[in-house]
């Protein structure tokens, strides 16, 4: 194959891990139950075989081409860097580190000394709760509102009339530089919001300040070789730009799938990348079920828009990074299966991949499918894609 596409539905996971009692997410199945309450029509990606995949909750298209199936996370955790780092080959011998108590005093007191100003908040909440309970502080001290969840993050809410998104970006970069050691939480994120108590809004300039990944990637070995490796979304941040010789910080599903067919229409050889963030920010964290169903029908109808832009010698594989279960109780990320859809133009019938052992044989399978030799410890697929 000349170019592969890998477009990450985020937070789209299948059903939960036989582990995911330690997380406290048994029963979690993030598209079956948007399925079964919402019963979206998503006729293209069945044409691929996704209502052939457990846990989807959909009917099986008997006229399907593609290769289907579903992987198990290896790292533990169920955040988006552990989930997109062990995608391109990366796996995490333990967990990012998390508080659910909120951060300590070793972590807070250095931060907004080197801010010059203190902060509120320095609680596990939800995105849009948290600007319900301090929102209107904020304003009134100036000081940043600090807050995690159930992920490894460190996320710092600003109004952009107070700290503009520039300066908020600014404070993240030292939180992220001061965040190492034990203390190397996966993601530093800049929350900047704007609107009046009762109504405030998170914006769209979001910025994700990733740790740098840990060991090699398939991005890396990509670019090693000579080949381009093309970024949409929040990749970018996820990576730390290493490993990545393109980049269009798209923000929000419709402006990433934008971005990914004018990349496709230009010539290059290599992998793109994409992230589309919406079923995760906009729907799963919110516990917005027909949302979720409206974004993947979304979605879909522009995934023939997708296709027409590859021709022989290009690969499609759709998948996710964790479940985000908009039906399932709390607002966090669900430790889950993602569904493998593999499809290319001379594809005939359906090939089912089972249940792979590691989201790494994504990397594998690209990475053979490009020509390279690296397999990160994982299974490629790539000889059930291949004529």
């Amino acid at each position: 194959m000349k170019r592969v596409t890998v477009i990450v539905l985020d937070g789209a996971g299948v059903g939960w891990l036989p582990d995911a009692a330690a997380y406290g997410d048994v029963g979690a199945c993030t598209v079956g139950h948007v399925a079964d309450r919402c019963h979206p029509q998503l006729p293209h990606m069945r044409a691929m075989g996704l209502g052939r995949i457990e846990g989807t909750g959909l009917e099986a298209d008997p006229g399907a081409a593609g290769v289907f199936g579903r992987a198990m996370e290896k790292s533990p955790g169920k955040d988006t860097t552990t989930g997109h780092w062990e995608m391109m080959g990366l796996t995490l011998p333990k967990p990012f580190p998390t508080y659910p108590g909120g951060f300590p005093q070793d972590v807070i007191g250095p931060f907004e000394k080197a801010i010059g100003v203190g902060t509120i908040g320095n609680i596990a909440s939800s995105g849009t709760a948290i600007l319900d309970l301090l929102g209107e502080a904020h304003l009134k001290t100036g000081k940043p509102i600090v807050y995690t969840s159930a992920d490894s993050v460190f996320q710092i809410a600003c109004h952009e009339d107070v700290f503009s998104p520039e300066s908020l970006y600014d404070i993240c970069r030292i939180a992220r530089a001061q965040l190492t050691g034990e203390h190397a939480v996966g993601r530093v994120i800049a929350r900047p919001f704007t609107g009046m108590p009762g109504s405030f809004t998170r914006t769209s300039r979001r910025r994700d300040f990733s740790l740098e990944p840990i060991g090699m990637t398939l991005l890396d070995d990509i670019v090693s070789h000579g080949l381009d490796s093309l970024a949409v979304g929040k990749i970018e941040d996820i990576f730390c730009m290493r490993g990545i010789s393109h980049s269009n910080h798209a923000a929000g599903n419709s402006a990433c799938i934008d971005a990914a067919v004018s990349l496709l229409n230009k010539d290059f050889t290599g992998l793109l990348f994409v992230n589309l963030v919406d079923f995760d920010m906009l729907c799963g964290h919110r516990n917005d079920t027909e949302g979720f169903s409206s974004a993947l029908e979304a979605f879909d109808a522009r995934l023939p828009e997708v296709m027409a832009c590859m021709d022989d010698q290009d690969l499609l594989i759709i998948t996710a990074d964790h479940g985000c279960d908009p039906t399932y109780p709390g607002t966090d990320h669900t430790r889950e299966y993602v569904p493998i859809l593999a499809w290319h133009r001379r594809m005939r019938a359906c090939r089912p991949i089972g249940t792979r052992n590691s989201f790494a044989d994504i990397a594998a399978t690209v990475s053979e499918a490009l020509g390279l030799g690296n397999r990160y410890q994982a299974q490629s697929f790539y000889s059930l894609i291949a004529l």
